[in-house]
């Protein structure tokens, strides 16, 4: 090329450069060693920092869309005002709890301050009919559910044993004085309520493997024996617990309260899961509970199951909550985090992982949405909450455990939440029902036949 060619093209390159950044760049870099490294490239090279650069400076290619993991926006079947109390839990969770979580989790230790604050939401005791309840339909119960272990299980857990097995037993069992006595208090949280049916020997064999045993005296009913996993007991102020009668040998409720003599709950240490939740041991030594803390209408195990059936629908929901909080944590540690110079987000297999991850949660929020339309019409069968809740688990398990493959070693760090949800998604799997259990269940219903063993 002639010197007048060169002069003329420098000329061109000048016109299209601005100064100014020129001048800033040059304080950051040193231009001229730029170039002579530039100048040092062959076209391979020279061609592929070019597809990096426009790949990385074309306006608008990166609008992403929002994290949300209801895929088949089934939110917009709930009406304004459900809507508005979904946001109002989720808010709640997200500016009031999650800062706490991941300390709380790592020591082990329950945050007592947010009680308050959970009770200004007034979404105790959710689908229950006067004492200051809300008597919502049993979906709301449900999307809180998952609202609450969207963040963390463990929150989720202390509200349902609370709000829905505690308060449950009460509801359904207990006599007008009694439900006078604790609902409109515990809906406000001003009581704290505890459920206490497994046994250190015995879990899902428990209808017929009760050794917790309680003997009427004439005065007192008095109860020996012992509960495990037994959440909130440390602190509850009542706690329901089932004994079997040693005179008719039907299961009985009784209501617990923490100052009774021969009543010990000792917090259960050194969990790999729910780390938050404070359960206890509870040991029941000759301890006397009056007639009028007797349940008046729990009078056999099927009453126990009755709370049960009503309560297992919810777990199933904060299943859907523990695989929503992985996958939505996931999907976003995706889009930030690059490798080779692009999000991981980008590739193929990344995104299989997350397609498979979203196609379990929509599965699974489109059947407890179904399950909890048939609680709300009088239709629901203890097959019907079984099946949700063996499937919801399973597939929660499998969510969590793409989540934590997709962030790779960082999925290990509670920093990244995913880490909590891989760890409490294996409590989800065997509460309110192991999978087998709950996969006999379903099987008789279908089939028939019980292969429960006599």
């Amino acid at each position: 090329m002639s010197l007048f060619g060169k002069i003329k093209n420098t000329i061109d390159l000048l016109k299209g450069v601005d100064l100014d950044q020129l001048a800033k760049i040059n304080e950051k870099i040193d231009l001229k060693k730029t170039m002579d490294t530039l100048g040092k490239l062959d076209d391979r090279q020279l061609k592929g920092m070019m597809k990096m650069l426009n790949h990385q400076g074309k306006k608008g290619q990166h609008k992403l869309p929002p994290i949300d993991g209801d895929f088949y926006n089934l939110d917009l079947k709930l009406t304004e005002e459900q809507r508005e109390l979904q946001m109002k839990v989720r808010n709640f969770m997200e500016d009031e709890v999650r800062p706490l979580v991941n300390d709380c989790w790592n020591k082990a230790k329950f945050p007592f301050e947010i009680i308050p604050k959970f009770a200004e939401l007034n979404i105790t005791g959710v689908p229950y009919e006067g004492y200051g309840c809300p008597n919502l339909p049993f979906l709301m119960e449900g999307i809180i559910a998952q609202e609450i272990a969207r963040v963390d299980v463990s929150i989720s857990t202390f509200f349902g044993v609370h709000s829905g097995l505690a308060m449950g037993s009460i509801y359904l069992c207990g006599s007008e004085e009694q439900k006078q006595e604790w609902l409109p208090k515990m809906q406000k949280l001003e009581k704290i309520g505890a459920f206490g049916l497994t046994e250190p020997n015995v879990g899902s064999a428990v209808s017929q493997g009760m050794e917790t045993t309680c003997k009427f005296d004439g005065e007192n009913w008095i109860l020996n024996g012992q509960k495990k996993w037994i959440g909130n007991a440390t602190f509850a102020d009542v706690i329901v617990i089932w004994a079997k009668d040693e005179d008719s040998g039907h299961v009985k409720g009784f209501l617990v309260r923490k100052e009774n003599p021969g009543f010990k709950a000792e917090k259960m240490e050194d969990k790999m899961a729910l780390r938050i939740v404070q359960n206890a041991i509870i040991t029941l030594t000759d301890c006397k509970v009056p007639e009028s803390d007797r349940l008046q209408n729990a009078n056999s195990f099927k009453d126990t199951a009755k709370v049960l059936k009503m309560t297992r629908a919810g777990v199933a929901w904060q299943a859907v909550g523990c695989a929503r909080g992985a996958y939505e944590s996931a999907l976003k540690y995706t889009k930030k985090r690059e490798q080779f110079g692009k999000p991981i987000a980008s590739y193929q297999l990344v995104q299989n992982h997350l397609v498979e991850m979203v196609s379990n949660l929509t599965a699974m929020q489109t059947m407890v949405f179904r399950l909890s339309e048939m609680q709300d019409n009088g239709i629901l069968t203890d097959e019907h909450a079984s099946l949700a809740k063996v499937f919801c688990s399973m597939r929660t398990r499998d969510i969590v455990s793409r989540a934590r493959e997709v962030m790779g070693g960082n999925g290990i760090l509670l920093e990244h939440d995913v880490a909590r949800f891989v760890a409490d998604a294996e409590a989800i799997y065997s509460y309110e029902g192991t999978k087998e259990i709950n996969s006999l269940i379903v099987g008789r219903a279908i089939t028939g036949y019980s292969a429960f063993v006599s």
